[in-house]
């Protein structure tokens, strides 16, 4: 599987709406959730630490671009930056132009995957006005060549390995909309709020 250009142009009209805040009880098998994917995990704090929040999330979904801008900043300075929890990013493609900005993450050096993650979100509409050229600005930023950049697009493994992810996520976790949490194997969805995760987090430190 690679991405072309007409997969990432047509992919771009193909963004699905996420389900707004809502939470349950269902909690998961932590030790099968907790597993790093073989693709490597991409997370922030201690791996020691007491309480570990997971999320799935699409490069081009808005509702994970606006967690990102709001909530996230809140919870990196309160939680992750002080060490007081792990916290995990998973991909959960639901387009085209979201695999393709997540197999650039990917292919990029380790230490560059989360500022390009960020920037997906931080220019999401910017750069899904047209994929394919925003992608390429992007990438270009963090050390893409034209090559390479075509060469991570045509790369199989590198795909394959992100949506086993999110088929894993799907299939033993119950995801069927994003962004997803789960916070000690808790299930929360939707555009959580800070105050949510002080609630719900304060109480497991």
């Amino acid at each position: 599987m690679y991405l072309d250009r007409r997969q990432l142009i047509l992919g771009a009209s193909a963004l699905a709406a996420s389900a707004g805040f809502a939470s349950t009880a269902h909690a998961v098998d932590i030790a099968a959730l907790h597993a790093p994917p073989a693709s490597g995990e991409m997370a922030m704090g201690p791996e020691n630490a007491k309480v570990v929040v997971v999320e799935y999330a699409s490069a081009s979904c808005p509702h994970c671009a606006n967690f990102f801008k709001t909530t996230f900043q809140d919870l990196k300075k309160e939680y992750i930056d002080t060490g007081k929890i792990r916290f995990i990013f998973r991909e959960f493609p639901h387009n085209q132009p979201a695999l393709a900005a997540f197999m650039l993450a990917r292919c990029a050096p380790k230490d560059k995957y989360f500022p390009m993650v960020d920037m997906f979100f931080e220019q999401q509409e910017t750069w899904l006005a047209a994929p394919l050229e925003g992608l390429q600005k992007i990438a270009q930023l963090a050390g893409f060549t034209k090559e390479s950049f075509d060469a991570c697009l045509k790369n199989e493994e590198v795909a394959k390995g992100i949506l086993a992810v999110r088929d894993k996520a799907e299939k033993e976790f119950g995801v069927d909309s994003i962004p997803t949490f789960f916070i000690n194997g808790e299930l929360v969805k939707g555009e959580t709020s800070i105050e949510e995760f002080r609630k719900r987090i304060d109480p497991l430190l």
